[in-house]
């Protein structure tokens, strides 16, 4: 009589003792994971730069000291990255705004240079004299400038509400029809002796810049920061305010959220569509209102290297919260100032878009749950 056994493999073949395990988040986010998130994105946008520099020849860790050498070494070149930060905190509130609501606004470039526009009609038709006080200048020039991207931002919201027409198109060809409607002007109307920018506005129309009272005080000798970046801190604690303590900003975030509830609950989102959007066309409109006023002091072709775009951008990292658009447009107001300097002169816009791609690709840990669990 004979027994059989099971044969035993003499090797056995060994398998990893943990599996990746992505689940839904069913629980509240963290509050500390969205910060963390944006960190470690622009971390990691400096680290994959850093590798692709080293890549071509470059020396990472010289050009990361000049970076910030560049941008915040000095009184004077910190000043000079908050004057880039300023129109980037306010179109960064105009994109925070709409994204709020899930309205796509890819405009806000487009009312940026409408805004621009439409303040320089109060000196350039002109709205006021000559001898009016700056004070009275400067308010009807913020006036016009939000008026001018609000009306850019209402034809998408109407659109969008009345006709269910894509936001993210209209918005987006908007932006080529107020560039080449500012060049009509630019170039033929308001040429100055055939360039290609308008005659330089009278000082009652500036924005007061630090240097201008460097006589009284020396200490603000060569410091070019102006008036725009206090338009950009009020503008972010108001739209904190909407968002967070307003009931409108309730509305924003329900219809956002969750539409139907929100039309369930008697709320008019039609109305609020075209609201929104020109509340985030008026942002943006304020923006390209301090750059003329505050900087170039005339209408020229390039306002704007890209403000527009970049706010997207700046929304994003800010997870959408109205004082982290500030430190983020700090931010990237430092890439725009030591892009100037830097060499390859590419590399701040490979830094913009390698912190966009990781930025959109942090969002799945604020989604999803990945961990490693044992077998």
């Amino acid at each position: 009589m004979s027994t059989t056994s099971p044969t035993t493999p003499l090797n056995p073949k060994r398998t990893f003792p943990y599996t990746l395990s992505v689940e839904k988040r069913v629980e509240d986010i963290p509050r500390w994971l969205p910060a963390a998130t944006s960190l470690g994105s622009v971390i990691i946008a400096f680290v994959i730069a850093g590798i692709v520099l080293k890549l071509i020849g470059g020396q990472p860790l010289v050009v990361l000291r000049f970076f910030f050498e560049a941008t915040f070494g000095s009184w004077p070149v910190f000043s000079d990255t908050l004057v880039k930060a300023s129109p980037l905190i306010m179109v960064g509130l105009a994109c925070t705004v709409a994204f709020k609501m899930k309205l796509w606004n890819i405009g806000a470039e487009g009312q940026f240079y409408i805004g621009a526009f439409a303040a320089s009609l109060v000196v350039l038709v002109p709205l006021v004299g000559p001898e009016t006080p700056r004070f009275v200048v400067i308010a009807m020039m913020v006036i016009m400038g939000m008026l001018g991207g609000a009306i850019w931002g209402f034809f998408p919201g109407y659109l969008k509400a009345r006709y269910q027409v894509n936001e993210i198109i209209t918005t987006l060809m908007l932006n080529y029809v107020a560039i080449l409607w500012n060049n009509f002007w630019i170039f033929d109307r308001w040429s100055d002796a055939g360039f290609q920018m308008t005659p330089v506005f009278e000082k009652n129309a500036w924005l007061p810049r630090l240097a201008d009272y460097a006589r009284e005080i020396s200490a603000f000798a060569g410091i070019t920061l102006h008036l725009g970046i206090v338009f950009g801190v009020v503008a972010a604690a108001a739209v904190w305010w909407i968002l967070e303590r307003s009931r409108w900003g309730y509305e924003i975030k329900l219809i956002g959220d969750n539409p139907n509830a929100a039309k369930y609950a008697g709320i008019n989102i039609t109305r609020n569509i075209v609201f929104v959007m020109m509340l985030s066309g008026g942002l943006a409109g304020l923006a390209g209102m301090a750059e003329i006023s505050g900087v170039v002091h005339r209408l020229q072709e390039r306002i704007s290297p890209g403000y527009g775009f970049t706010g997207i951008i700046v929304a994003w990292l800010a997870k959408l919260n109205p004082f982290a658009v500030i430190i983020v447009s700090i931010l990237f107001g430092a890439l725009i100032v030591a892009g100037r300097e830097i060499q390859p002169s590419g590399l701040s816009n490979l830094l913009q878009g390698i912190v966009l791609f990781m930025v959109i690709s942090s969002d799945v840990l604020l989604r999803y749950k990945i961990r490693l669990v044992r077998q």
